[in-house]
C-alpha cells in the first residue's frame, strides 16, 4: 500500500472571506467540471483550513461560489472524519437539537451557542465525480451542517435568536 499525500500538502493558503463579504450570503453554484481546477480548490482548501486552524471550510469562505467543502473534524468520541464532499446535499438531520458551542473562521474569534440536530448525513460526490455518502453525530454533525449552510448562503448567526445574534455581532465588531 502506497502513500497517501497529506491533504492540503501541496495546497496554498487563500485570503479568508470574512462575515459580511458577499459570497458568503448568496447560494453556491453547482459544481459540473470535475477537473484539475477542481482538485486544486479542494487541496488549497485544506491548506487554508489547516493555516486557520479550523475542522472545516466551504469553497465560498475562500471567495469561490462553488458546492465544495473540506473537513478534518473529530466526533464526540474523538474519532477523527477527513474528506471533502463536491455538491454536498444535507439529506439527513435529525435527533435530538442541542444548542452547543458554534464558531467560524469568517467570523474569527466569536462562539455562540447555536441549535443543531445531533445526526446528520450528506450526499454529494469527491474529486473524481465518484459518489460520496458521509455520517456525522455529534460535533461532527454539526460541523456537516455548518458547511452545508454556508454553501445555502447562511451564516451560523442566522440561526441564532435575535438577541443571541446581536450580543455575537456585537463580540465580532470588538475582536476587529
Amino acid at each position: 500500500m502506497r502513500n497517501r499525500p497529506i491533504p492540503g500538502s501541496s495546497g496554498r493558503v487563500r485570503p479568508m472571506s470574512l462575515f459580511g463579504d458577499p459570497v458568503l450570503h448568496a447560494p453556491c453554484e453547482t459544481v459540473t467540471d470535475f477537473d484539475p481546477s477542481l482538485h486544486r480548490l479542494v487541496e488549497d482548501m485544506f491548506a487554508t483550513m489547516y493555516a486557520a486552524q479550523g475542522v472545516g471550510l466551504a469553497a465560498n469562505q475562500v471567495g469561490v461560489g462553488l458546492r465544495v467543502f473540506v473537513y478534518d473534524c473529530p466526533d464526540d468520541e474523538e474519532v477523527r472524519h477527513l474528506g471533502h464532499v463536491v455538491n454536498p446535499r444535507l439529506v439527513e438531520a435529525d435527533g435530538v437539537t442541542v444548542r452547543g458551542a458554534e464558531g467560524c473562521l469568517s467570523l474569527p474569534g466569536v462562539e455562540a451557542g447555536t441549535p443543531r440536530f445531533d445526526t446528520a448525513v450528506v450526499e454529494g460526490f469527491s474529486v473524481t465525480g465518484d459518489p460520496v455518502r458521509v455520517s456525522g453525530t455529534g460535533f461532527f454533525a454539526r460541523c456537516l451542517q455548518h458547511e452545508c449552510d454556508h454553501l445555502d448562503g447562511t451564516v451560523y448567526t442566522d440561526r441564532l435568536s435575535a438577541r443571541r445574534r446581536n450580543k455575537a455581532l456585537r463580540a465580532a465588531g470588538k475582536a476587529s
